[in-house]
C-alpha cells in the first residue's frame, strides 16, 4: 500500500527549518551579529554560559526595534530588507529572510530588550515557537537590542545531544566573534563567558591588522602584507592583510568576507594556498584574510540555509587574479626575509674543527669519511675578527696593559677585599638553591662556551657556540648576571667608595621630582616621603652596611655601594630611583623576601641601561678606566657572564637570548637560492 501524503503541521515545519539554520550556538550568534550589524551597532557585547546552550546573550547600541514591530520580530519571513524577488539580486545587508530570530525561537526560549532613539522606555518581550507570549511591557534599558537565548534545543534532544562539551562549543563561538571583529574595525566587540573576565575586546579606534594582534597574537600581526586589487573587467575589488614567508603554521587561517558577508570557500583558499607552496616548508600554510566587493548582480547568497556560502560569476578568473596578485607580494617580501628563532638546543653537539682534526689524524677513520665541510668550520680562536673590525676603533677599546691595571688600583676609590666570610643564613641558601634549580641546562652550556662576536648596541650583543650565532639582550641578561652575584657575594662584597658623601634627603626628592616616580598628591608631601627614606634607611644601616657594603652615617649620606664587578661602574645618574626604590619596593617584614628584592633592586641599578646614558659617571671612559662602553661589555660583562652566570629557563622563551641563524641552514638557504 502507497502512503497517503498529508500536510505537515505548521510546528514540524518551523522546526525543520530551525534546525537547518541554526545548527549549533554559533550559527545562532552569527545571525544575531549579522542583525546588529545591520542596525548600524557600533558596540556588540557578547555573553556566554555553558558554550552558548544554557545562555547566549547579545547586547548592541544600533537603532533597535519599532514596539509596533515586536508582535511579528520573530515570525518566518519578516524582513524589512525584501519586498519582492527580485531585489535579491541587489540585497547588500547581512539578513534578508527574516528567518533568523524565528528559527532560534523555535528551538530555544527568547527574550528581546529594545529601546529606539525616539522611545522614552525600553520594551521587553519574551516568545516561544515564533509568537510573543505577551505584550510589550515597558523596562528600563538603552538605546539598542538586547536578545537573551536560553535553554537552546530544549525541544531537540537529539540536536542537543550531538553537540560537543561547552568548551569547543565556546570556542566556535570566539572564532565567529573574532573574524567579525576582525573585519568591522571601528566598531567594538566583546566576548565573555558568564561571570568571567573579557576573553575578546576590540576597540573602537583599532585598525584591522591590530584587531588581528588583538585576537591572534603579535606573530602573526607582524609578519602581514597588505594586498589590494582591483579589476575593472571583471567588476571587483579585493584588499587584505596576508603572511608573508616567515609565518607559517601546520593549519591555514583564512577569514573570508564577500560583499561583507563571513563567507567560507574551499576552492578559493587551495587556489591561494598553491601560492604558498613554492614559499613555505612542506604541509605549512599561511594566514590570510581577504576582503572582496563585487557586484551584488553577480553573486547569489542564497545558496545556504546559514548564508556562509555564495556563489558568484567569473570565479576561476577571479581566483587567477588573486593568485597572480599573492605572488607578486610574495614575491617581493622575499627579498628581505627574516629569521626569528628562539633558543633551540641541539641534541647532538655540532663536530668543531679541532675534533674533526684529531679523529682525522688519529688513522682510526679515514680521510674520505671523515671530510670537513665547510658549514662545518667553527671559529674558536679568540684572535679572529669581531664585529669591531668593521668600525673605526679607538685608544681606549683595546685592553690596557697590567701596568695600567695597576694604576687603577691605586686610585683610592675601591677598599680591599676582606677574608671572605661563609654564609650560613638559610634564606640565602635557599636563594642560592633556587638559581640553581631554575638553571637551564642547554642554554647553560651555550653560555659557558660562547665565544664574544661584538656589540650590535649597548643594548645588545652577539655570542657564537659552535655553528650557532646568538643575540643577546645585554640588559637582560646583566641584571640577572647582578642577581646572582648579589646572592653569591653575600656579606662579601668590596666597597664602592662615593667620592662626596650623597645626601639620602636630596636623593628621594630627586627621585620623587622625575615624572617616572608615580609621586601624586595623595601620597602626601614630598618633604615628608623624603624624611621617611631617610629614617628608613638609618634604622636599617647595620644590615645594610654588614651584608651588603652599603654605608650610611649617621647624618643620612650615602657613603659607599657595593662592588660587584671589576673595571665596571654602575650609572649612578639611576642612584636616586635606587634609594627611592629600596625604601618602597623592598619586602623588609621577611628575611627571605627582603633579601629577595634588595639583591633584584640592585642589579636593577648595577644593570647595562638599555639606552645610551650620557653621564660621566658612566660613558666617558675617564669614570671606566679609560674604557669605552663597548669594552666593559666585551671584557668586563660578558667575561662575568660566561664565569659566573646560572641562566635561568624564562631565558628560552622572553628572548633575552636568541639563535638567530645557524650555519647549516643558511648553507641550505643559500642552496636553495
Amino acid at each position: 500500500m502507497t502512503g497517503i501524503i498529508k500536510k505537515l503541521d505548521e510546528t514540524v515545519v518551523n522546526r525543520i527549518a530551525a534546525g537547518e539554520v541554526v545548527q549549533r550556538p554559533s550559527s545562532a550568534l552569527k545571525e544575531m551579529i549579522e542583525n546588529s550589524l545591520d542596525a548600524k551597532a557600533t558596540s556588540i557585547q557578547i555573553t556566554v554560559q555553558s558554550g552558548g546552550i544554557k545562555m547566549l546573550q547579545i547586547q548592541d547600541n544600533g537603532i533597535g526595534i519599532k514596539k509596533e514591530d515586536l508582535d511579528i520580530v520573530c515570525e518566518r519571513f519578516t524582513t524589512s530588507k525584501l519586498e519582492k524577488f527580485e531585489d535579491l539580486s541587489n540585497i547588500s545587508t547581512y539578513g534578508f529572510r527574516g528567518e533568523a530570530l524565528a528559527s532560534i525561537s523555535h528551538v530555544a526560549h527568547v527574550t528581546i530588550t529594545t529601546k529606539t532613539e525616539d522611545s522614552k522606555c525600553a520594551f521587553k518581550v519574551k516568545y516561544c515557537d515564533g509568537k510573543p507570549l505577551h505584550p510589550p511591557k515597558p523596562c528600563a534599558g538603552n538605546k539598542g537590542t538586547q536578545i537573551l537565548v536560553e535553554d537552546l534545543f530544549y525541544n531537540m534532544s537529539v540536536r542537543k545531544n550531538a553537540l560537543r562539551n561547552a568548551s569547543e562549543e565556546y570556542a566556535k563561538i570566539a572564532e565567529v566573534v573574532g573574524r567579525y571583529a576582525i573585519h568591522n574595525s571601528g566598531k567594538s566587540f566583546s566576548l565573555k563567558k558568564h561571570g568571567e573576565g573579557n576573553d575578546i575586546h576590540t576597540l573602537m579606534n583599532a585598525t584591522i591588522q591590530e584587531n588581528i594582534r588583538n585576537i591572534f597574537g603579535t606573530n602573526v600581526a607582524r609578519e602581514l602584507l597588505e594586498l589590494e586589487l582591483e579589476d575593472k573587467k571583471l567588476k571587483f575589488k579585493a584588499k587584505g592583510l596576508i603572511s608573508n614567508a616567515n609565518y607559517s603554521v601546520k593549519k591555514c587561517t583564512f577569514l573570508l568576507f564577500i560583499n561583507n558577508r563571513l563567507v567560507q570557500s574551499s576552492q578559493m583558499r587551495k587556489a591561494i594556498e598553491s601560492v604558498y607552496a613554492a614559499y613555505l616548508p612542506k604541509n605549512m600554510h599561511p594566514f590570510l584574510y581577504l576582503s572582496l566587493d563585487i557586484l551584488p548582480q553577480n553573486v547569489d547568497v542564497n545558496v545556504h540555509p546559514t548564508k556562509h556560502e555564495v556563489r558568484f560569476l567569473n570565479e576561476a578568473d577571479i581566483f587567477e587574479k588573486l593568485q597572480q596578485a599573492v605572488d607578486a607580494k610574495l614575491l617581493g617580501s622575499n627579498s628581505s626575509r627574516s629569521f626569528l628563532t628562539q633558543t633551540l638546543l641541539p641534541t647532538v653537539p655540532d663536530v668543531t674543527f679541532e675534533e674533526v682534526t684529531k679523529k682525522t689524524s688519529d688513522g682510526n677513520d679515514s680521510t674520505k669519511e671523515k671530510k670537513i665541510y665547510d658549514h662545518q668550520l667553527v671559529r674558536t680562536d679568540c684572535k679572529e675578527r669581531k664585529l669591531e673590525a668593521f668600525f673605526t676603533s679607538s685608544p681606549t677599546d683595546l685592553p690596557n696593559s697590567s701596568k695600567e691595571k695597576t694604576e687603577a688600583n691605586k686610585d683610592g676609590n675601591v677598599e680591599e677585599l676582606p677574608n671572605r666570610v661563609e654564609i650560613q643564613l638559610t634564606s640565602i641558601l635557599e636563594l642560592r638553591d633556587e638559581v640553581e634549580k631554575d638553571c637551564h641546562s642547554g642554554l647553560n652550556d651555550v653560555i659557558q662556551h660562547m665565544t664574544f662576536v661584538g656589540c650590535v648596541d649597548q643594548k645588545f650583543a652577539l655570542f657564537q657556540h659552535n655553528t650557532n650565532l646568538y643575540l643577546g639582550n645585554t640588559h637582560e641578561i646583566s641584571k640577572e648576571l647582578f642577581y646572582q652575584i648579589m646572592l653569591k657575594d653575600f656579606g662579601n662584597f668590596g666597597a664602592l667608595r662615593l667620592s662626596n658623601p650623597a645626601p639620602i634627603v636630596d636623593l628621594a626628592m630627586i627621585a620623587l621630582d622625575s615624572e617616572d616616580s608615580g609621586w601624586t598628591v595623595a601620597d602626601g608631601p614630598k618633604e615628608s616621603l623624603a624624611k621617611y627614606v631617610v629614617d628608613l634607611l638609618k634604622s636599617k644601616a647595620p644590615m645594610l652596611d654588614e651584608y651588603f657594603s652599603v654605608e650610611i652615617d649617621e647624618d643620612g649620606n650615602l657613603l659607599t655601594l657595593p662592588l660587584l664587578l671589576e673595571n665596571y661602574n654602575p650609572p649612578l645618574i639611576n642612584l636616586p630611583s635606587l634609594v627611592l626604590r629600596i625604601a618602597s619596593d623592598v619586602e623588609w617584614s621577611s628575611e627571605k623576601e627582603c633579601f629577595q628584592s634588595f639583591c633584584r633592586e640592585m642589579a636593577a641599578f648595577y644593570a647595562v641601561p638599555e639606552k645610551k646614558i650620557h653621564s660621566e659617571n658612566f660613558d666617558k671612559t675617564e669614570a671606566n678606566g679609560g674604557k669605552s662602553i663597548n669594552w666593559i661589555i666585551e671584557h668586563a660583562i660578558y667575561t662575568a657572564i660566561k664565569k659566573n652566570l646560572k641562566p635561568p629557563n624564562h631565558f628560552s622563551t622572553d628572548a633575552s637570548i636568541l639563535r638567530i641563524a645557524n650555519l647549516p641552514d643558511l648553507y641550505k638557504v643559500f642552496e636553495r637560492c
